[in-house]
């Protein structure tokens, strides 16, 4: 748990735990506590990639939790986070 004091008001932020998955060329970004990576309910995914320094355009496939999911959304922890690349074929 984390303390603030704001102003006068001391305010407690409770750190969570997420797992995170990073697949293909992102691999490079995993952290060494991606099991266990700690987060501040609220953050999101944007903020998580920027964190891991990657670029929005190497993130375009997301999951949480196996629902696909935008830069923009939330965490809460507890959430397993899978991070997917831009995918070519033919």
């Amino acid at each position: 748990m984390l303390q603030v004091l704001k102003g006068s008001v001391r305010i407690q932020i409770m750190k969570t735990y997420i797992t995170i998955k990073l697949f293909a060329t992102l691999k490079k970004y995993s952290p060494p506590d991606a099991d266990k990576y700690p987060v501040t309910p609220g953050d999101t995914l944007r903020d998580l990639v920027e964190l891991l320094g990657i670029s929005g355009d190497e993130a375009k496939i997301i999951f949480i939790d196996g629902v696909k999911a935008t830069l923009d959304s939330g965490l809460q922890g507890g959430e397993t986070v899978s991070i997917f690349p831009p995918i070519g074929g033919g």
